[in-house]
């Protein structure tokens, strides 16, 4: 997948791609041949990932980071402008605001102010900080990883959710605002990640591999459908 057949490939930045989620989609945008920006905090993990994508011989740059911090988000728009723009932003770094989870009375204020940093606030900053280049884009889009704990209240993921329900509101109205983009709100489901885990340690039940659901961002990405709330398992049902 190339430009308009100018040999120039599509460019994204994905927050949180060392592991999990943010990996698998990484791997599969490699593997279309889109050249990468990533970001995530353990510089080692994260260089490992790189290493391992490039093998798709796409370009790839890793930033270890926080992406609470204002410059980091800087670097990281800066080296997609420098493959040659934002096609797509992914934020799908994520916060819990406690490890492991706890009911809303024993939460304390600064674990919830974290996760709203790290899951809306950070997320906003770099929005406006690719604005520029995803409204300079033949087809720029955005895609905020939910949660099904932003729509349904589960005992434990009440700031966590309320993090990613704020997620969910900013996406739409950016949608609304941005009409030349597309901007999705997309709701994987539970997957087998660390963040899960970390989330509810003793739970055993298996779970997806995240590499399950990535057909669902891959379909919005082919299709385009309008900006909006989409569940991943809803996405794949639609594929058979």
């Amino acid at each position: 997948m190339d430009d308009e057949g100018t040999g120039v490939m599509p460019v994204a930045i994905i927050t949180g791609a060392s592991k999990g989620l943010g990996r698998a989609l990484a791997e599969a945008l490699a593997a279309r041949g889109w050249d990468l920006v990533l970001d995530a905090r353990t510089a080692g993990v994260l260089q490992e990932t790189a290493a391992g994508l490039e093998a798709y011989g796409t370009r790839v740059t890793a930033l270890p980071g926080d992406v609470t911090d204002a410059g980091h988000r800087a670097r990281l728009v800066e080296a997609a402008w420098r493959f040659g723009g934002v096609d797509l932003l992914v934020s799908n770094a994520s916060a819990l605001g406690a490890e492991p989870l706890v009911r809303l009375e024993e939460l304390t204020l600064e674990g919830l102010r974290r996760a709203l940093e790290v899951n809306v606030v950070a997320a906003l900053g770099l929005v406006q900080e690719a604005l520029p280049l995803l409204r300079a884009a033949e087809a720029g889009a955005v895609i905020a990883v939910s949660s099904d704990a932003a729509a349904e209240a589960y005992e434990t993921w009440g700031g966590y959710g309320a993090s990613k329900a704020a997620l969910d509101h900013l996406a739409a109205v950016l949608g609304v605002e941005e009409p030349g983009l597309r901007v999705w709100a997309v709701d994987p489901g539970d997957l087998a990640t660390d963040l899960y885990t970390a989330a509810v340690p003793d739970d055993d039940d298996p779970r997806p591999d995240p590499a399950e659901v990535v057909p669902a961002f891959l379909r919005l990405l082919d299709e385009r459908p309008a900006s909006g709330r989409y569940g991943a398992p809803a996405l794949l049902e639609g594929r058979r």
